[in-house]
């Protein structure tokens, strides 16, 4: 029996945004409930079991220097760690790990039951109680009133969610669990208005099946890294590889004859699926150039024979499945756990949203994950995180927060979602932020982990250490500034690397700008301490730091120009339409999102550099 007195703060499903939803509000000190149907699938990996990858490994980093708990979860239960992107600039490194399944949903449980302030509820939201445009609680399928001063809702793909097999249709969240009802209807109820969007998952098959022998290996890093910044968790010692196939013409003619079948083709789909991690047989459609396709063969686990098929995600009949599969070579005698499937739900344009996730209709109501139009594990938890955190703000009368597209992937994500909405689900690249050259990953704890620590979020622990790799990268770069290249020590190095030697004395500084040189290269020429060399972190930093440091200052020069923009608040209750001056096309926009600042007006879609100008000399008025 739940405690009878009102909670701070209610989040509804327990996925990724769900889980660092509760556990932020939680650890800020508010009395917090989680609600779930199935207390058994918390922190669910319900794709592909990996964390990270291009621009989502930035994400991740992100939400650890934030205090969030995805790094941790990840790190603590990886089979396999890779910097993705090596090759080229630092702006584009991407970490990615491959997880054990059953562990990450464990340790995410773990996690969760060891805060004090967390309770927990398995049984369904169905309603909304809201008394004048204000959220007050919540209703369950067994009858229950639970009253609380927030709700966030990290639904994910349960609310009215339809699972699709070729022609068969059935109602359900994720493979095996049923849907989510009611939600959706009190919403629109309420004003919201909502879409449908759909995506899918791969089979999966028995390793015991597999020639293993026909594959390519894909190791992991031979020396790996790992997301958290936190020393609770270690770099792992052991990996398990991953494994590569490809497709071929004679596979993707075995695809075509099912198309008939395919809900994808016959109509029975109607939502939008991702463009960016699309269907086996949307890929054969969209590219019938390409005679093959690159698949992923991922382990579940450590200990686990269940293998996931990543890039083979279909909805197409099982027996289409099973013929083009198995014509793949090393599938030949592949042996299904599960077919593949896709999944048809409700999410709301996240225009409806303010920056702090809050719902502009409806006071104190939160929306996080794929209930906003994302995909992805990171997407989820990175709005989870910000929302928790809003909503623990919102109750106990503190300021909101908000991190700006130069602050983090995070505010590029919640601002691109807000500002612009989507209609088809989103998805971060690294090509959507402007500012990718300050928001590495190597630096994430740099630029916001003061911020997490301002907001209570990040211990005094986490803090000292933070400190710590500033001092240290500080001195290292004050060692490569003051030390001396002499051209008889370093012009044997110079030539080995294919670079022009030196006439006279320089600074190994200025060498570490050449792109034929590392760090590494010029540590047997510097006197650094055994601790700066131990600390890879603190020297990756000061050679980032040097070596960029041109392009750095001028996208810094470029983020101060457009500050004044983005620090020019907006009236929330400005009348648009009365503003002749601007095009009918901003009008319309501008009223339906509602920007807080002139510099999220300027990213409203159809609004004109002439149309900020107008606004300009309004608020100058």
């Amino acid at each position: 029996m739940l405690d009878s007195r009102p909670y701070d703060v209610i989040v509804v499903g327990a996925g990724h945004a769900g889980s660092e939803a509760a556990a932020a509000a939680a650890r800020l000190g508010s009395r917090t409930l989680l609600v779930t149907m199935n207390l058994q699938t918390i922190g669910q990996m319900s794709c592909n079991p990996a964390m990270g990858g291009v621009a989502k490994g930035q994400i991740v980093r992100e939400i650890d220097a934030l205090g969030g708990l995805s790094g941790i979860v990840t790190d603590k239960t990886a089979v396999q760690f890779r910097m993705l992107n090596r090759s080229k600039g630092p702006a584009m490194w991407s970490p990615r790990a491959q997880s054990d399944r059953w562990r990450f949903a464990e340790e995410w449980r773990l996690q969760l039951e060891a805060m004090t302030n967390l309770d927990f509820l398995q049984d369904m939201a169905v309603d909304l109680l809201v008394v004048q445009d204000r959220i007050v609680g919540i209703t369950t399928s067994m009858g229950q009133t639970v009253y609380g001063s927030a709700v966030v809702l990290t639904n994910g793909t349960f609310l009215n969610g339809v699972l699709h097999i070729g022609e068969r249709q059935m109602g359900g969240g994720r493979a095996g669990e049923k849907a989510a009802t009611g939600i959706t209807e009190r919403l629109v109820e309420l004003g919201f208005a909502s879409g449908r969007m759909k995506t899918g998952t791969p089979p999966r098959i028995d390793g015991r099946s597999l020639d293993y022998s026909k594959f390519e290996v894909q190791h992991g890093d031979e020396n790996p890294s790992k997301f958290s910044y936190s020393e609770t968790t270690q770099p792992l010692t052991k990996q398990r590889p991953c494994h590569i196939a490809y497709t071929s013409d004679y596979v993707h003619d075995l695809l075509r004859e099912g198309f008939d079948r395919s809900p994808m083709f016959n109509g029975s789909i109607q939502g939008t699926g991702p463009r960016y991690c699309p269907s086996i047989e949307d890929k054969i459609n969209r590219f019938a150039d390409k005679d093959r396709h690159q698949l992923f063969v991922e382990p579940e686990g450590w200990n686990t024979v269940e293998v996931y098929v990543n890039g083979f995600s279909t909805s197409l009949p099982e027996d289409v499945q099973v013929k083009a599969l198995r014509a793949i070579p090393g599938f030949e005698q592949a042996k299904f756990f599960r077919p593949g499937y896709a999944i048809e739900y409700d999410y709301f344009p996240p225009t409806q949203l303010g920056l702090t996730l809050e719902t502009k209709l409806v006071e104190n109501l939160f929306f996080a994950g794929q209930i906003n139009g994302t995909t992805g594990y990171e997407e989820a938890a990175a709005q989870g995180l910000m929302a928790g955190i809003n909503a623990h703000r919102k109750v106990h009368g503190a300021k909101p927060v908000v991190l700006d597209r130069s602050d983090a992937y995070i505010g590029v994500l919640i601002d691109d979602l807000v500002t612009k909405g989507t209609e088809e689900p989103y998805r971060m690249f690294t090509s959507r932020a402007e500012y990718r050259l300050l928001l590495r990953q190597d630096n994430a704890d740099l630029r916001l982990t003061p911020k997490g620590r301002d907001w209570g979020m990040v211990d005094d622990v986490r803090w000292a250490r933070m400190q710590e790799k500033v001092v240290r990268a500080a001195s290292i770069r004050s060692v490569l500034d003051a030390a001396p290249a002499l051209p008889a020590e370093v012009n044997a190095l110079l030539e080995s690397k294919g670079t022009s030697t030196i006439a006279t004395k320089g600074r190994m500084a200025q060498l570490l700008t050449r792109p034929q040189l590392e760090l590494a290269d010029l540590l047997p020429f510097l006197e650094l301490s055994d601790e700066d060399l131990a600390d890879h972190e603190a020297l990756l930093d000061a050679e980032i730091e040097i070596k960029y440091a041109g392009y750095i200052a001028k996208e810094m020069e470029h983020v101060g120009k457009l500050s004044r923009l983005e620090e020019t608040p907006l009236p929330a209750n400005l009348d648009y339409a009365s503003f002749k001056a601007l095009s009918m096309e901003a009008r319309q926009k501008l009223a339906a999102v509602r920007p807080s600042t002139i510099g999220q007006a300027s990213r409203v879609s159809g609004v004109s550099p002439a149309d900020v100008s107008v606004l300009l000399v309004h608020l100058g008025r």
